[in-house]
């Protein structure tokens, strides 16, 4: 199996195996997309997204493994609701930037990024929060 997908199949074991304020269940996705009636449940996909390599020296490279997690949820629109999105989103994010990944030791997280950290197009068209979060993993070889 190519690597990228090694990466983002640790992602979600390390998603599904760690307690955060709201239960979730991750799932790899190719392309996730859901009808909005799904959308009243949690939804949390990893999907690969790119890979980038340098060469160091004659006999090794650094590649990048971007690997996306969006979290998107219908919403009431509450201030509390979106809130505990947010929440999520965060607690996600800071967890992959501090913890090693279990599951693919040898990939290093080098960068997490959340930008925007919500879509207002969502917001205003489906009264659904998504949210992205996209981590560069390196890997030496």
């Amino acid at each position: 199996m190519a690597v990228i997908l090694d990466i983002a199949d640790a992602v979600v074991e390390q998603l599904n195996g760690t307690p955060f304020s709201q239960p979730l269940t991750a799932e790899r996705h190719y392309q996730p997309k859901f009808e909005l009636s799904e959308m009243t449940e949690l939804k949390v996909s990893v999907v690969p997204r790119s890979l980038a390599s340098k060469t160091l020296d004659r006999n090794r490279d650094t590649f990048d493994y971007l690997i996306d997690v969006a979290v998107q949820q219908k919403t009431d629109m509450t201030p509390a609701a979106l809130d505990a999105l947010m929440g999520l989103v965060e607690e996600i994010a800071d967890h992959f930037r501090r913890q090693p990944l279990a599951g693919y030791p040898q990939a290093r997280c080098v960068e997490v990024k959340n930008e925007p950290v919500y879509s207002l197009e969502h917001l205003d068209e489906f009264r659904q929060f998504t949210s992205v979060i996209t981590l560069t993993y390196r890997v030496w070889r």
